[in-house]
């Protein structure tokens, strides 16, 4: 039976959402200030394709929603996989739209963010391969 220290994997849960929350909440303060005012680093891409914006605030903030809940989260296998598939997405995005990265001159953030969700998701891959599936500990009711 494969287990996993639950202290272990509580921490990884935490660390990815610090992460995950501490990126995403200036990043979506910079989407809606360079959507609104014209300004932060995307203000330049916003003002050509100023409906774009959208997809930048969802991105971020469920980003940040995430990051709350894996900050607050008891570890189990599917949680592992959620958060592995949501930096496969994100990172698998920023890589398919890297372009995005070179017009707004954000080079150094787009491999910073990048790097770290391919990080992150081999070690919720690794979490969830070594984490028993939830059994659950309640009898079903008497009829």
């Amino acid at each position: 039976m494969k287990t996993t220290n639950p202290t272990r994997s509580r921490y990884l849960l935490r660390a990815d959402g610090a992460w995950l929350a501490t990126i995403a909440a200036p990043m979506l303060i910079s989407d809606l200030a360079g959507a609104f005012a014209g300004w932060g680093p995307l203000a330049t891409v916003l003002k050509a394709a100023p409906h774009s914006a959208i997809g930048f605030v969802e991105a971020h903030g469920l980003a940040l929603i995430l990051g709350i809940i894996l900050l607050r989260a008891q570890p189990t296998r599917g949680l592992h996989v959620v958060a592995a598939a949501v930096h496969l997405l994100l990172g698998t995005a920023n890589v398919t739209f890297w372009q995005l990265f070179l017009d707004a001159d954000q080079l150094t953030m787009g491999y910073v963010t990048t790097g770290f969700h391919f990080l992150f998701a081999t070690w919720q891959i690794v979490a969830a391969w070594a984490t028993s599936p939830r059994v659950a500990t309640t009898q079903p009711a008497r009829t």
